[in-house]
């Protein structure tokens, strides 16, 4: 990575910024967002707030990082609530269900500019983002939601670096995405399993994995976790109590997935 490059487009984003005059920014509280939120309040201060998403589709702990993030930027923070079991293209659960679910939030998010007279929208994809499959990417383009960071051409190992360069502490954050991912295509959207995969996640991050993943198969849980960090399975303690725990939450079966997380791996 060149470095004088990253901050060029880091000059080049402040401009545009600048130029929005006042944004929404769509905040989950992850290592883009919370780097565009940054940006656009040392930009704008007051004229841009964060606005967070809180539905079953989001863990509690990613909401609770989220308010924590905007208040030590300084940003104002609105949190919305959605009912996504009521949008009826979503509950398909077909390859579009991204893009159905964007296309509903936008919707409130157009809402809420206009009530607070705010000029933009903009969110945080970066560059990178452009080669992984993301039907909401199409919503986003189709709604005229601004994407920054791609305008830029930054990329995530940039953003990174920058963020670091700014003590912003999501620096090192792994990526996240909403637990209806952990769900394969055309299986039935609970409540029941959203539930069972958070508490399953929340349970092996409180055992000190950092990327964590818990596909959902019907009676089957399928874990993810980083490579570097599957040899910790080699304790049988552990490998008992995680099995024990996610049987507990509804499970028949555990298992581990050797190949570890990666993106997009229920695509």
């Amino acid at each position: 990575m060149d470095k004088k490059i990253a901050y060029e487009k880091l000059e080049r984003l402040k401009e545009i910024i600048k130029d929005y005059e006042s944004v929404l920014v769509a905040f989950s509280g992850g290592v883009d967002s919370t780097f565009l939120l940054k940006v656009s309040f040392d930009v704008l201060g007051e004229k841009a707030i964060a606005v967070f998403s809180s539905s079953v589709l989001s863990p509690q702990r990613e909401k609770e990082d989220a308010a924590k993030l905007a208040k030590d930027i300084g940003a104002r923070l609105i949190v919305i609530e959605r009912d996504v079991f009521s949008n009826e293209d979503f509950m398909k659960n077909d390859r579009l269900r991204c893009y159905y679910c964007k296309k509903d939030l936008i919707k409130r998010l157009k809402v809420l500019k206009e009530e607070l007279n705010l000029n933009e929208i903009v969110e945080g994809s970066n560059i990178d983002d452009l080669q992984d499959f993301r039907p909401g990417r199409k919503a986003l383009e189709e709604e005229g939601i601004k994407s920054p960071l791609v305008e830029t051409g930054l990329t995530k190992e940039e953003i990174r670096y920058l963020s670091k360069e700014f003590g912003i502490s999501t620096y090192q954050k792994h990526s996240s995405a909403c637990l209806v991912t952990r769900i394969p295509y055309g299986d039935e959207i609970t409540l029941e399993k959203l539930q069972m995969i958070e508490k399953a996640e929340d349970f092996l991050v409180q055992k000190g994995f950092s990327q964590v993943r818990v596909r959902h198969h019907g009676a089957i849980a399928r874990i993810e976790v980083a490579k570097e960090e599957l040899s910790k399975f080699f304790n049988l303690k552990l490998i008992d109590e995680v099995s024990n725990v996610l049987k507990a939450l509804g499970f028949k079966y555990v298992t581990l997935d050797l190949s570890g997380y990666r993106i997009g791996s229920m695509n």
